[in-house]
């Protein structure tokens, strides 16, 4: 396979490497679509059960709602989880309505860890606007964090059925592998060292347990044995994982006027994400030297004052390593896994299709 090394803001990777084509945009922005319109007013109506200031400040960080408590219609987010989480119900042969309490358990979650996320990284824009502690400062963000996950298990626990209790543990483990991941991202800023399979560890917790969560999630609800709900889990891991490859990828090359984050973001966090950890691991003078610089770097008290140029200088030592070229290789492996693995469910050819599309969308995606 041939990476990407244009400028930022192009692709990161190549297409579908199953088929060498990318799955039809306008089938994928439906899907995106209905997930958004099915779980919408759902979300909308958990996040009203918020005691004030925390249902204005859900509102404002899902972009309803400007700064200022204005109407908006702001960008909250592209609604990956919600789409696969109706999926998974379609896979199970239930209808996908039957999956829209999973859909909003998930992206409430997920929401609840892009607020504390976001305050522990330091990060001041999510989505090209301010982020909520930003705006309405750390406590907020934690409450409203806390909120939500507290939201997620009583939308589902409310419904009363098995299946819901289901659900809800496997919400509930799959929400502990997401803070373990991110306990683990964040010792890992603070080590020298990182190896490839403990930064694989910590992104399959970071990332790819929610999203599994949310490919077996739906099927739960709509009546699913554990073993379809397994299979549908492991082509959402594998898919978490090459989406969080692509992620890391943007994270240091991607454009900021796409990703609505600043130029070399987690250079910036001193992430030790895929890129970085595979190319100190490759040797040679570029590793090397790269080596060298973040060792300086982490025991530098000017680190916030860098130039552009040093940060683009550690991009290009990445590159020149191998980093780049290694973590998309990695994104189209983990794709590839996770579609051999809806090999394993009997479910309609549209779904398997459908769900196929969504995965090309997450490996071929440009933010």
């Amino acid at each position: 396979m041939s990476s990407t090394t244009g400028t930022r803001g192009e692709s990161v990777t190549p297409a579908n490497p199953a088929s060498d084509t990318v799955a039809d945009t306008t089938d994928v922005t439906a899907l995106l679509e209905r997930g958004r319109a099915l779980s919408a007013p759902v979300l909308r109506a958990a996040v009203d059960r918020l005691a004030p200031p925390m249902d204005t400040v859900a509102a404002y960080h899902f972009g309803w709602i400007d700064a200022q408590g204005r109407p908006s219609d702001g960008d909250g987010g592209k609604a990956v989880r919600p789409a696969l989480a109706l999926l998974s119900a379609e896979a199970a042969g239930a209808v996908a309505e039957a999956g829209v309490p999973g859909a909003v358990a998930v992206e409430l979650v997920h929401n609840f860890s892009l607020l504390h996320d976001d305050l522990m990284d330091g990060d001041e824009q999510r989505r090209h606007r301010d982020t909520v502690w930003k705006v309405h400062g750390p406590a907020q963000a934690i409450l409203v964090g806390d909120a939500l996950f507290a939201l997620a298990n009583e939308i589902l626990l409310e419904l009363g059925t098995v299946e819901a209790g289901r659900a809800a543990r496997r919400l509930t483990s799959a929400t502990r592998k997401l803070i373990d991941g991110q306990a683990q991202d964040i010792s890992y800023e603070h080590r020298e060292r990182v190896t490839v399979e403990e930064c694989l560890e910590m992104e399959g917790n970071k990332t790819g347990a929610l999203l599994a969560c949310a490919c077996s999630i739906g099927a739960v609800l709509g009546g699913a044995d554990d073993r379809t709900a397994d299979v549908l889990e492991a082509y959402g891991y594998h898919l978490g994982l090459a989406f969080q490859a692509v992620d890391d990828l943007l994270g240091i090359w991607g454009d900021p006027e796409s990703t609505g984050k600043q130029t070399w973001s987690d250079l910036r966090q001193r992430k030790k994400s895929l890129p970085v950890v595979a190319a100190l691991a490759a040797g040679g003078p570029a590793s090397e030297r790269l080596g060298e610089l973040l060792a300086a770097d982490a025991k530098s008290n000017d680190f916030d004052s860098f130039s552009e140029e040093e940060f683009a200088a550690r991009a290009a030592l990445i590159e020149e390593a191998g980093g780049r070229e290694w973590t998309a290789q990695e994104a189209r492996r983990q794709h590839a896994v996770a579609i051999e693995a809806l090999h394993g469910v009997d479910m309609p050819e549209t779904v398997r299709a459908q769900l196929t599309a969504l995965a090309d969308f997450v490996v071929v995606r440009k933010r």
